[in-house]
C-alpha cells in the first residue's frame, strides 16, 4: 500500500511537471497552442489581453449649427451585455460603431448632421481604486488624469472619412521612435527591396505614421 501511494505521488509530479515544460515548449516555439480545447488549460494565459488602462468610447454627432449630438446611448436606453458598460465600450476595433451611430440617427429627429466623431477615452486603471483603498496604498493624493483621441470621422452618409490608430498604439508608436538606438536598429535590420521602373528605381515606402489619418476611398459611383 505505501509503495502504491509513493508510486502514485511520483506519478502525479512527473505528469504535473511534464504537462508544465510541455506548456513552456508550446507557448516559446507557438507550437499546437490552439489544436484542441484541452490545450487552453495548458497553454491558458492569465493576463492574455490584459491592459492597465480603461478605455471607453463616445460617439458624438455634430450638427450643422455646431450643435453636438450623443449618438450612444440612443434615447431609449443602452444594452449592457456583461456588466455596467454599454457594448460600444466593448467594440475596441469599432467595427460596430459605424452601425450604431447611423441607428440613432436613422431613429430620431435632428438637424442635419455634418459629420459624426468616435472618440475614445483612457485613463490608468489604478484611478478606480476607491479613495480609501487608494489613501492606504499610495502616499501622493489622486491626481486622476484621462485621455482623449480620436477614433473615426465618419460622413453624414454613413462613410468611414478617416481613421486613426487607438491611444495606446500611438503611445507604443512614440515610445519606440523616441529611442534612437532601437530606431537604428530597425533601419539597419529593415529589408530592402529596390524594383526597377525603366531607367528608375523606386526606394521602399517610407513607414507610416499612426498619428496621420487613414482616409478610405469613396465607393464606387459616388
Amino acid at each position: 500500500m505505501r509503495l502504491f501511494k509513493r508510486g502514485l505521488t511520483y506519478l502525479t509530479i512527473t505528469g504535473y511537471v511534464g504537462i508544465l515544460i510541455f506548456g513552456i515548449f508550446c507557448h516559446t516555439f507557438s507550437f499546437r497552442t490552439g489544436s484542441h480545447p484541452g490545450m487552453y488549460y495548458i497553454v491558458w494565459d492569465m493576463f492574455c489581453g490584459w491592459s492597465a488602462y480603461s478605455i471607453r468610447t463616445h460617439i458624438i454627432g455634430e450638427g450643422v449649427s455646431g450643435k453636438y449630438y450623443e449618438l450612444a446611448p440612443g434615447p431609449w436606453g443602452e444594452y449592457k451585455p456583461y456588466g455596467s458598460l454599454g457594448r460600444r465600450h466593448y467594440d475596441t476595433t469599432g467595427d460596430a460603431w459605424l452601425r450604431i451611430a447611423m441607428n440613432t440617427l436613422d431613429k430620431t429627429e435632428h438637424e442635419p448632421m455634418l459629420r459624426i466623431l468616435c472618440i475614445e477615452e483612457a485613463w490608468c486603471k489604478k484611478y478606480n481604486l476607491p479613495d480609501m483603498v487608494w489613501d492606504r496604498r499610495y502616499e501622493q493624493p489622486k491626481d486622476f488624469q484621462n485621455y482623449y483621441r480620436l477614433r473615426k470621422v465618419i460622413t453624414p452618409e454613413g462613410i468611414v472619412a478617416q481613421s486613426y490608430v487607438p491611444w495606446l498604439t500611438r503611445q507604443r508608436y512614440l515610445q519606440v521612435n523616441d529611442n534612437p538606438r532601437l530606431i537604428a536598429d530597425m533601419n539597419r535590420g529593415r529589408p530592402f527591396f529596390a524594383a526597377t521602373v525603366g531607367s528608375r528605381v523606386e526606394p521602399p515606402s517610407p513607414q507610416h505614421d499612426p498619428d496621420v489619418p487613414i482616409h478610405l476611398a469613396s465607393p464606387v459611383g459616388n
